[in-house]
């Protein structure tokens, strides 16, 4: 029953209230695994909600299309794979080919034949690509810091994140795969 419950409520910046579900009694410690499931997810979306509008002012487009363009930025020759695109955002192949033709659309990346298998395909940033997305980083790095000051001790970003890679790496190991024939020497778009 919520009456046995020490429950907190909590002002949202709309001055609704509502009862925060982080601050009830965690239950018996078999149920650590779903608090801590609860709080990622919690926290994901709060984080979503907080700084997608952001992302879709610099961008004009949403976020998913940003994720894919950081991968993008953060990758050999600002180049993937699609296969490996799609893994690493688990995105479908339909879902990637949607948001490929997007970015595409907008100057964004481009598509690149792989000249070690026929049926695969490359996409890379375009220097317009590139420009946008290091203004959106930029913009981006802003928004976090403002939501994170405060909020962490010195060396708890560094030790969150370790722990949350090897969460994501249990739960995602396609996060972060590249294939082999990704090192593909890169394209004739000028950088």
């Amino acid at each position: 029953m919520v009456a046995e419950h020490d429950l907190t409520v909590s002002h949202a910046e709309t001055t609704d209230e509502h009862v925060s579900a982080a601050n009830l009694d965690p239950g018996p410690p078999e149920a650590a695994g779903i608090t801590l499931t609860g709080l990622v997810f919690e926290t994901a979306a709060g984080l979503r909600r907080a700084l997608a509008p952001g992302i879709e002012c610099e961008l004009g487009l949403g976020g998913l299309a940003f994720e894919v363009l950081i991968r993008l930025e953060r990758s050999p020759g600002a180049r993937l794979r699609m296969t490996d695109l799609a893994a690493q955002t688990g995105l479908t192949p339909g879902g990637l080919t949607r948001t490929i033709d997007r970015l595409v659309g907008a100057g964004l990346v481009c598509r690149q034949a792989c000249p070690n298998d026929r049926r695969g395909a490359f996409a890379e940033l375009t220097p317009l690509g590139q420009s946008r997305t290091n203004e959106t980083l930029e913009r981006h790095g802003r928004d976090i810091e403002s939501i994170v000051t405060g909020v962490f001790d010195p060396g708890d970003t560094e030790s969150l994140i370790s722990l949350l890679r090897r969460l994501r790496d249990r739960v995602h190991p396609q996060a972060a795969q590249i294939t082999n024939s990704a090192k593909a020497p890169s394209s004739t778009l000028p950088r």
